[in-house]
């Protein structure tokens, strides 16, 4: 560590000692064991992205069965401003349901584990699977809305479940790198229902439903491989007081007898914890210990979900429809594989950039992509070679948005919090990113709409604001233990932001009083 990386660091006036990034004393490698749980938990993210994308590429079809259905009921058809309104609702109550759940996070995980809270989570996997793939053969666009809400239950959990669970477990120098995975879980769903959509192979009229159901499927494997993953060492050991059976775990997770400096560090995080009553989500917002990192949780969620993205994979195809593209399918595709290709990019950087200029070069990126495009879109019908162009803007706002925006919101949250307000910190952000999200869902096609080609200027002056928050309040987690991060916000909270020298923004933020 430099000189001048050392000065970065805050002192703790209260101590004698300087709290210094901690370099491990054994390199963390890969294990088997590891290996396997991390990419269990992960297909709880693929779920997600899987029913994030899913309800893109059969949005006609489906249309067409709400047409029907409604005919064969009332004898007559949906007027467009009400189809369009029980569609909006089809896409958006995925995120009503995600609402709901993301609240119950720590009532799950802090009395059944993280491990047993993924598996039973899956009950409302197999529930939704059901509604929304006998929905046409039962005629009810209603089980198929219902179905939706269900899964986004699931997918409420799943969020909050998977970070935590491989936060958890990850070793120290590999938490960011692993983390990473979670979103890549979640791309991985998006492109294989963006692929499983061609209408060649499930968007039709006949496979639909199938498509639709397709969501069990994951959920038996992970159900298949969740018992023979190891519960979350932190929680046996700071939530369970089984101090033998947390070393068991990391043992094999590390594929090491020598887990001394885990077992040290989770021991001084539940010393913390003794120190401060349970910490409650009212009492989260209640706290000025808290209060910082809270807002940069909620923000760093609001930055994903306003960023537009999720505009672009609910709605691609009829994006590149009206840009022109005389393959809107496949062009919805090629977003799919750009957003996987980032992120395998990102999950390799994430521990060399670090979290902090990762997540600004990605906002700055989307929002000169989000420039482009509308441009781009707005001069197709006089300038048609321009819908290449339009192509080209949504890949590149793709990609930036897996460079930080994707992943980096996800696994940050669990990092900011010791393991007393993590459960209650996770909800919330769960909350934001899932409120941010039916809002984006359910208003886009209304905005859309009034501003034509233009609607990507609110998401470009929205990114800019998250930029600039970024810039002057995140800090940089890389290479830092729980107890480190949590710390350095206990000296702010309470000594101010005159604990801190000029560069201390790679620790706290450039203005750490809020």
């Amino acid at each position: 560590m430099s000189a001048t990386d050392q000065s970065k660091l805050p002192i703790c006036h209260s101590c004698e000692t300087t709290s210094l990034v901690r370099e491990p004393t054994n390199t963390a490698h890969l294990t088997l064991q590891l290996l396997v749980a991390v990419g269990t938990a992960v297909m709880g993210s693929l779920q997600f992205g899987y029913n994030t994308g899913v309800i893109n590429a059969p949005e006609t079809i489906i249309e067409e069965f709400y047409n029907e259905t409604w005919h064969s009921r009332y004898k007559e058809y949906i007027p467009p401003n009400s189809l369009t309104t029980l569609w909006a609702i089809s896409v958006a109550i995925f995120s009503v349901g995600g609402i709901f759940s993301s609240f119950s996070v720590g009532l799950f995980v802090n009395r059944l584990g993280r491990r047993n809270s993924m598996l039973v989570a899956n009950i409302l996997v197999f529930i939704a699977a059901a509604l929304m793939g006998f929905s046409k053969l039962a005629a009810s666009w209603e089980m198929l809305i219902i179905g939706r809400l269900v899964v986004g239950l699931y997918s409420g959990l799943s969020t909050g479940f998977v970070p935590m669970y491989i936060g958890e477990i990850a070793p120290t120098s590999l938490r960011g790198a692993l983390g990473t995975l979670h979103q890549l879980g979640i791309v991985i769903g998006i492109l294989m229902a963006q692929v499983f959509g061609i209408e060649s192979i499930m968007g039709n009229a006949t496979m639909w439903p199938f498509l639709l159901g397709f969501t069990f499927i994951p959920g038996l494997i992970q159900c298949a491989l969740l018992p023979f993953c190891p519960e979350s060492p932190r929680f046996l050991l700071i939530n369970q007081n089984e101090e033998n059976k947390a070393k068991t775990v990391l043992k094999k997770l590390r594929g090491t007898e020598d887990v001394g400096e885990d077992i040290q560090e989770m021991k001084e995080e539940s010393r913390q914890m003794m120190r401060e009553k349970k910490v409650t989500i009212i009492e989260l917002f209640r706290s000025p210990l808290y209060r910082q990192p809270l807002l940069i949780a909620v923000m760093l969620q609001l930055s994903q979900q306003f960023s537009g993205i999720n505009a672009v994979f609910y709605y691609s195809t009829s994006i590149f429809k009206k840009a022109g593209v005389s393959q809107p399918v496949y062009a919805t595709i090629g977003a799919g594989v750009v957003n996987t290709v980032f992120t395998i990019v990102s999950l390799f950087v994430v521990e060399r950039a670090g979290r902090r200029s990762l997540h600004l070069i990605g906002l700055m990126g989307m929002a000169v992509s989000a420039v482009s495009m509308t441009i781009a879109m707005a001069l197709t019908d006089k300038v048609p070679a321009l819908s290449y162009v339009s192509i080209v803007a949504i890949f590149v706002f793709v990609a930036f948005f897996e460079i930080g925006p994707g992943p980096i919101p996800w696994f940050i949250v669990a990092e900011l919090f010791s393991q007393g307000p993590r459960p209650a910190a996770i909800a919330v952000a769960g909350f934001s990113n899932w409120t941010a999200n039916f809002i984006v869902g359910m208003c886009f096609k209304y905005v859309e709409q009034l501003t034509g080609p233009y609607v990507f200027i609110i998401f470009t002056v929205l990114l800019l604001i998250f930029f600039v928050f970024t810039y002057l309040k995140v800090p940089e987690t890389k290479g830092r233990t729980f107890d480190e991060i949590s710390a350095g916000f206990r000296q702010n909270a309470g000594s101010g932001a005159e604990t801190y020298g000029p560069h201390d923004h790679n620790m706290l933020g450039a203005d750490s009083q809020l």
